[in-house]
Order: structure tokens, then C-alpha cells, then sequence
């Protein structure tokens, strides 16, 4: 089965990481941002060497989005972030082809151990079955 396995953050995380403190999270050093990716970095080589591993990204900071909707006429309506109310966005995500529920809560047990600044958010690691057929599951 395939699983979405995603990571959240804010635009002051990703300040934090290019060096800019806030109330909301303490600034990540060089050091501290090499051993966050080299700690991914494994974690991506041994999901790829299992035959899991689909696909992985870490995405843009929140600033660069761009939301899209449309108006009661269906005329687009696009908004760029970020956005005072939106507290976390997706920061990255793993498609990955698993076995079981428990192998990819396994994997996302791993990546909820990566390094990191005392001082910065903790978020939880979300995993969302992706379904193999359509429909919806409920």
C-alpha cells in the first residue's frame, strides 16, 4: 500500500533555519542544518535501498506559495502566502510503497527523530493511506 508520509512547518521555522531567531523558534546554526539533512539524507539512501521509497521532497518556504481559488462566478482568485491565520504548512513529504500500517509508522517514528535546535517546534509526522483504486475510504 502506498502511504503520504508529510512533515509540517511555518514560514518562522524556515527563518529559524536560515538563521533568524523569533519568539516562535531559536535560529538553526550551519552545523545544526547539515545534520538534519544528513540525517534525511540516510533515512532517503535506506528507503531506497528497501524499495519504498516512491518519491521525497522538501518543499519552499510558506512565502512562496501561491493559493488558488475561485469566486461564486468561477473566476479565478489567487492569493499569495504567507498567511497570519495559516499556522503550518506541508514542509516536505515521502510517497512511500509499504507493507503494513506498522512499517510506515515504523519509518515515520524514525524521521520524527531527526535533529534539531533545543528551542525550535516539535510537529507531529502525518501519514495518509493513499487509496489504490477510486473511491474514497472512509
Amino acid at each position: 500500500m502506498k502511504y503520504l508520509v508529510m512533515v509540517q512547518g511555518s514560514q518562522a521555522d524556515y527563518d529559524a533555519m536560515n538563521g533568524k531567531a523569533s519568539e516562535h523558534s531559536a535560529a538553526w546554526s550551519e552545523k545544526d542544518l547539515q545534520a538534519m539533512f544528513a540525517f534525511m539524507g540516510e533515512i532517503n539512501n535506506d528507503l531506497a535501498e528497501t524499495g519504498e521509497l516512491v518519491d521525497a521532497n522538501g518543499l519552499s518556504a510558506p512565502s512562496q506559495t501561491r493559493f488558488v481559488g475561485a469566486d461564486k462566478d468561477g473566476k479565478p482568485v489567487i492569493t499569495d502566502g504567507p498567511y497570519g491565520e495559516t499556522k503550518e504548512l506541508l514542509a516536505g513529504y515521502w510517497v512511500l510503497d509499504c507493507a503494513s500500517l506498522e512499517r510506515v509508522t515504523e519509518i515515520a517514528a524514525r524521521v520524527a527523530a531527526c535533529p534539531q535546535p533545543e528551542g525550535v517546534p516539535v510537529y507531529p509526522v502525518v501519514i495518509r493511506p493513499i487509496p489504490d483504486g477510486p473511491g474514497i475510504d472512509g
